[in-house]
């Protein structure tokens, strides 16, 4: 940490922020933000209305107009100043993840450490947006490429890693030139929003670039979506909803580009060479990770058969040993689920787990704590196998070998993240090229997430990448501007056209 000082704590997340200014949303019914451990009270916060969310996209793109012009210089300064508030400021986020997402004090952590790199990444990002000189074949005319912001973008963030998940179009989008009004999920309006607008008011972010607006997604979300003004439409979560996203940004008076990171169904492959402490240790976490609940997270172990058994038997017995509960205490690997009703949709999908497979872990649900659950000889068509758990749940399917291994790892219509163990780094190369997803890890868990490579997804997990020169693309566009210096003949026949 930068700063001994104490900046005191925030307050005030009864309000929220529209267009640079605290008060109250016009909204409906407030949200009860509730911890998902205890069910503690954390605030009611108002809501945002139709009317709010108009009020904010003017207000941003009136802001982004001065925003864009100010030097590369002046909009970095802003972005570092974030970083050192985000660092200065590690425990108090932390405290309100651990209470607001239900995240282990290790996940949260994590978390900060992530979004804290994505500060830094950001202050750099202005001074990479560059043009381009093209040649072409006109005497006296010069080609000219400018990237310009894209203006305001609708940033759509989700619960599970809310201040990371929102910091990754957040950052960068402010950082080359656009303003941004964020949607945050109504389980976690301060870490995946508000927090957020403290930070960035803090740093002196510019008055209006910046709306942060909890409330419905059919009323917030949907206006936002359509809405004329945002010309990106960023949003992280299920592929069912990143479907109703795509139709909506392209039903409005103006259609939208998107960046969609969407459902997952990633496998850890482990093969007959691998070194099996190793994949163990790397599969419980690379599984268990924040109960589950990660987009990227492994939702299948699919391990060569002369293996098998030598894997299962260790990995149970590394389950077992994980430490279940309060997600404040430091040793707590495993804490709630977010909320009931995605618990009683992981307990429907171990219900239909045991059906044609064998249980080696589980419990009952204590509270909204579920203990790790381990199912091995899982069918390659079963609901474990085909649909994403989001939840401490592991099947684990046998391969015939490498190619059945292969073939199985790709039979998903998701294709976000994957992993490969093996001691022929080679091989294990040539196999995740062969997976058919966005990213692909060799001896190594599918949970990385780094400021400056390509985040994303192929098949129905996403379009587009976040990060580095990624960002730059998603949140920026070209303009072709040419400048004839010198008079030009036009032809009027096609005899002075070959002439």
């Amino acid at each position: 940490m930068n700063s001994t000082a104490d900046p005191g704590l925030y307050s005030g997340f009864q309000s929220i922020f529209i267009a640079g200014q605290w008060r109250r949303g016009r909204g409906g019914k407030p949200i009860e933000d509730t911890n998902p451990f205890n069910g503690d009270t954390l605030a009611e916060i108002s809501t945002a209305s139709a009317e709010d969310v108009d009020e904010a996209c003017r207000a941003s793109l009136e802001a982004q107009r001065e925003w864009a012009a100010l030097v590369p210089a002046a909009r970095a300064e802003i972005m570092m100043k974030a970083t050192q508030i985000v660092e200065a400021r590690q425990e108090e986020i932390v405290s309100w993840l651990v209470r607001e997402a239900g995240s282990t004090r290790l996940k949260a952590t994590m978390e900060w450490t992530f979004v804290q790199g994505v500060f830094k990444e950001a202050a750099s990002l202005p001074h990479m947006v560059e043009g381009r000189i093209l040649p072409n074949d006109i005497p006296g005319k010069e080609s000219r490429v400018y990237r310009k912001p894209v203006g305001v973008v609708a940033l759509i963030s989700p619960w599970n890693w809310p201040f990371q998940l929102t910091a990754r179009t957040l950052a960068p989008a402010l950082a080359v030139g656009n303003g941004v009004v964020v949607k945050p999920a109504s389980d976690t309006p301060i870490t995946g929003g508000l927090l957020f607008a403290k930070i960035l008011e803090e740093a002196g972010l510019p008055e209006g670039l910046l709306s942060v607006l909890p409330g419905p997604g059919s009323e917030v979300g949907n206006t936002l979506i359509m809405h004329e003004i945002p010309r990106v439409v960023s949003f992280t979560g299920s592929t069912l909803v990143g479907r109703g996203i795509a139709k909506a940004s392209a039903d409005g008076k103006k259609i939208k580009r998107l960046e969609l990171e969407l459902g997952g169904n990633s496998p850890i492959v482990v093969l007959d060479d691998a070194d099996l402490d190793l994949a163990v240790e790397a599969s419980v976490f690379g599984k268990f990770l924040h109960q589950g609940q990660i987009c990227m997270i492994s939702n299948r172990l699919v391990v060569t058969e002369k293996i098998y058994d030598e894997f299962v038997s260790r990995f149970v017995d590394r389950v077992k040993g994980l430490k279940v509960g309060d997600p404040s205490d430091p040793d707590t690997f495993i804490g709630p689920i977010i909320n009931r009703s995605q618990l009683d949709s992981v307990v429907e999908k171990i219900e239909k787990g045991k059906k044609g497979a064998r249980m080696l872990a589980g419990g009952e649900p204590d509270g909204q704590v579920l203990p790790p659950h381990v199912f091995a000889d899982i069918p390659t068509d079963s609901a474990l196998a085909q649909e994403e758990i989001f939840g401490p749940v592991a099947p684990i399917l046998k391969a015939r070998d490498e190619q059945d291994a292969l073939k199985i790892a790709n039979d998903t219509e998701y294709g976000l993240s994957s992993a490969v163990f093996t001691r022929d780094v080679e091989k294990g190369t040539r196999f995740a090229r062969s997976i058919e997803a966005g990213m692909a890890h060799v001896n190594d868990q599918p949970v990385n997430d780094l400021p400056f490579n390509p985040f994303g997804g192929e098949k129905n997990s996403g379009i587009g990448r976040f990060n580095g020169r990624w960002a730059i693309d998603a949140f920026t566009t070209d303009q072709w501007v040419t400048v004839q210096h010198v008079p030009r003949p036009y032809p009027f026949s096609l005899k002075d056209l070959v002439g």
